[in-house]
């Protein structure tokens, strides 16, 4: 961490111009204001990303900062929610220094006029390491409106936003491996930098039954909804949507369906939705458990890890 600055002068140099919303109170409290209209409910989120864990402790630390925003206003989406602000939390490492933050708070400053947003407080601390990034972000919807993981019913479409599997082949080649060397930078920035579908989620309301962001895995997220919701998941592979950076570099559509970090949207739906949304139907819901990936002939396609674990 920078020597010359304290824990207070740090907030105040770096952090300080982030608290944007008149509730932060210029971060020169213990805690953030904010007012709420009648009808309308506050949702919040947590995620925690570490160095070597979540992001590679060579990324950009802009990258680093705006994914760490990121994927914490791709679960807001997912619930319906329009994102308000949030609350940062920061175990510093020694080797953090006056430039590492001044990008890290550029990455922020960045994000914050993109998607609206404003930091209203949070906490810093020194550790050993490793670098730990914590957002908390707060989000509002009409009352009841928010879109849990539980609601899928048997003879829903499921859906997803975007392309699936990118992310996970960012991380390959960061790692080294080979192939598609055209398409590496596309596929990084996707994996360092997504695009959560902030102006898709509040559309998805009264239209998605279940609703979640896909950050551990295709296969492994829809899990989570078969599971909260007492339903069986079809997923066909060859309606999943892939890039076509992601088939030059791994045509392995199971690699791409249990890949993580791709901060789409998937969600369950009782009827076909408008053409104007950027989704993709990939299967439906039945009674029963589980997940299952088929084919074009209908053969279930064995999935052996179905998605990132953290223990």
């Amino acid at each position: 961490m920078p020597d010359a600055l304290s824990e207070f002068g740090l907030i105040a140099k770096y952090f300080v111009p982030l608290a944007t919303h008149p509730g932060a109170l210029a971060l020169t409290d213990d805690a953030a204001v904010l007012e709420e209209t009648a009808g309308r409910e506050l949702i919040v989120t947590a995620d925690a990303l570490t160095a070597g864990v979540h992001f590679l402790p060579d990324d950009p630390p802009n990258l680093i900062a705006s994914k760490a925003l990121r994927v914490n206003l791709s679960d807001l989406a997912a619930k319906g929610a329009e994102p308000v602000g949030y609350l940062l939390a920061l175990a510093l490492p020694q080797s953090v220094d006056d430039a590492w933050l001044a990008e890290f708070a550029r990455g922020l400053a960045e994000d914050q006029k993109a998607f609206g947003v404003s930091l209203l407080g949070g906490d810093t601390t020194a550790t050993p390491g490793p670098l730990t990034i914590a957002i908390t972000a707060l989000g509002r919807a009409p009352r009841g409106a928010m879109i849990r993981r539980s609601g899928a019913k048997p003879g829903d479409h499921v859906f997803v936003s975007g392309t699936i599997g990118d992310a996970g082949a960012g991380l390959a080649i960061l790692q080294g491996k080979t192939g598609g060397d055209t398409d590496a930078a596309f596929l990084i920035g996707r994996y360092r930098q997504p695009t959560p579908r902030v102006s898709l989620g509040p559309k998805l309301r009264g239209i998605a039954n279940a609703s979640l962001d896909v950050s551990d895995g295709l296969i492994a997220d829809l899990g989570h909804i078969a599971e909260t919701s007492g339903v069986r998941i079809v997923v066909e592979a060859e309606a999943i949507p892939r890039s076509a950076a992601l088939v030059r570099f791994d045509p392995d559509i199971v690699c791409a369906a249990t890949a993580g970090d791709d901060y789409e949207i998937a969600f369950t739906a009782s009827s076909p939705v408008t053409a104007d949304l950027p989704v993709t139907c990939i299967g439906r819901v039945e009674p029963g458990q589980g997940v299952v990936l088929l084919d074009r002939e209908g053969r279930e396609i064995p999935v052996i890890r179905p998605g990132f674990t953290h223990f």
